[in-house]
């Protein structure tokens, strides 16, 4: 399978439970080693071969217009505002740029923080409709985005899930086949009563269910991060402080 030339970065949110930190800039702007999280997304994802990034907006959209006018990066950047973010969960995001899912794309949760060797990881793993980036730990927390493996498959992912072996980093990978399926199910959801606050990878979870090839990819030897909490702020740095630009 071809390297995926896209990535799409789910940046809408504002991250409350970041205040005062977030109170008036979104989460994916908070600094990080001296760098916005947003620029080590984009730095890492350029390093790594991508050729455009699309970023979903929301909360103080213009604030991320002005980041990544200040990068300079040679990759083709582009941002689509998303106006429900504030009523909404992250399939809208996804919902909002559906049209962007026509080839082989990457898709990035705004609160990952993910050091070198990730992204190629995802991009050289074997071919598959759908691959989740997942990592491994001794034990997993409430907050955890867990993941249920067999034999390299997916079966299950959710937070509340009973049996799991792994959790998701937030970091995906479509072929074009399973892109087209992936933006069916978004639309399934969002007919829904409760589909405006629904995870997008809870699509990934019905999908996996519904027959779909949905693999994993492992990264557990290699280094990222969550910002969910004020501690993750002050983890983020601790993990990214001997990280150099790529």
């Amino acid at each position: 399978m071809k390297s995926p030339s896209r990535a799409i970065i789910l940046a809408a949110g504002q991250g409350k439970r970041l205040l005062p930190l977030t109170e008036s800039r979104p989460k994916c702007l908070i600094e990080i080693a001296g760098r916005s999280l947003l620029s080590w997304q984009l730095l890492r994802l350029q390093a790594a071969g991508v050729e455009e990034a699309v970023i979903v907006t929301g909360f103080r959209a213009e604030a991320v217009e002005a980041e990544v006018a200040s990068l300079g990066l040679t990759m083709a950047i582009r941002l689509v505002f998303n106006p429900f973010y504030t009523v909404s969960d992250n399939t809208a995001s996804c919902w909002i740029v559906r049209h962007e899912f026509d080839r082989d794309v990457l898709v990035l949760n705004g609160d990952t923080l993910f050091g070198p060797g990730v992204a190629e990881r995802l991009m050289g793993a074997p071919e598959a409709e759908i691959t989740v980036t997942i990592d491994r730990k001794s034990s997993y927390d409430a907050d955890d985005m867990k993941v249920l493996t067999e034999k390299g498959s997916l079966r299950a992912i959710g937070k509340s899930i009973e049996a799991y072996d792994a959790e998701s980093i937030g970091f995906l990978r479509f072929s074009s086949v399973g892109a087209a399926r992936f933006v069916a199910g978004i639309d399934r959801v969002l007919r829904s009563p409760e589909g405006l606050r629904r995870w997008y990878l809870s699509v990934i979870d019905e999908l996996a269910h519904g027959g779909v090839e949905v693999r994993v990819c492992s990264i557990q030897d290699l280094e990222w991060g969550e910002m969910d909490f004020l501690q993750d702020v002050q983890s983020l740095n601790r993990l990214a402080a001997g990280w150099t630009t790529p």
